[in-house]
């Protein structure tokens, strides 16, 4: 890294860190996402401004003779990356099994180590980099929703007594690829009926919405009184 840099070196990191943080602020703002294209170009900025300053002031990096300070220029990327730590934590949300934003404030934590790289001279390292931040979060997610993960699900049913067991109930479930994580069952003597209350998961595509089939099948069970099925939501990003 060289300690004298020019205007026109200044100029060309700030228009390259500015095309990275379109590029990498346009798929977040597409999708629409809380941390759009304006605060993504912030925070690239911000790295980048910073290693530029940096390189400004690295003459005097060190103790002068006479002086106890010690001048550390490293510790202002660092704490720009400890201030983007918390503008990544406001982004996630989570909301019992569903979490929010873990993508977009990955996202802000890369658009920081590029601006780093941009702002400290590395171009080639910087665009290369945006390139590929781009390409994994426009490509990706498409075969993203094509891979199958496990939902979650809870099952209540109110049967009539004695018209089936919790080992028959975790057989059909389980015949239907509907994993019982847990089962608890309830006998009320005076209406002489069962209550079954169970937390499942089975597995299925992101995009997929439709209801495990063994359903239809609980609800042609003789002596049904009542179903229920509370999806926890697959989690998001």
């Amino acid at each position: 890294m060289s300690v004298e840099i020019t205007w026109q070196t200044i100029a060309l990191r700030l228009v390259l860190t500015l095309l990275a943080g379109g590029l990498l602020g346009f798929n977040r703002s597409k999708h629409g996402n809380p941390a759009g294209l304006r605060t993504t170009l912030l925070v690239t900025l911000a790295a980048s401004i910073a290693m530029i300053q940096m390189n400004l002031l690295l003459s005097t990096n060190g103790k002068p003779h006479d002086s106890y300070a010690v001048m550390d220029m490293m510790r202002l990327p660092l704490g720009i990356l400890t201030g983007v730590g918390f503008i990544g934590a406001g982004a996630i949300l989570r909301k019992d099994t569903m979490v929010i934003g873990v993508t977009t404030a990955a996202t802000m934590w890369f658009a920081t180590v590029v601006g780093l790289c941009l702002g400290g001279g590395q171009v080639i390292l910087g665009s290369v980099s945006a390139v590929i931040g781009f390409l994994v979060l426009s490509s990706l997610h498409w075969a993203e929703t094509k891979l199958e993960e496990h939902q979650q699900a809870t099952l209540k049913i109110t049967i009539a007594e004695n018209k089936i067991t919790e080992t028959g109930l975790r057989a059909l479930l389980e015949a239907g690829k509907v994993h019982v994580r847990s089962m608890s069952v309830v006998h009320c003597k005076d209406e002489h009926r069962e209550k079954f209350e169970c937390s499942v998961r089975w597995p299925a595509h992101k995009d997929t919405k439709v209801n495990p089939a063994v359903l239809q099948e609980i609800d042609r069970l003789p002596g049904l009184v009542e179903m229920s099925w509370v999806s926890a939501g697959a989690p998001l990003v």
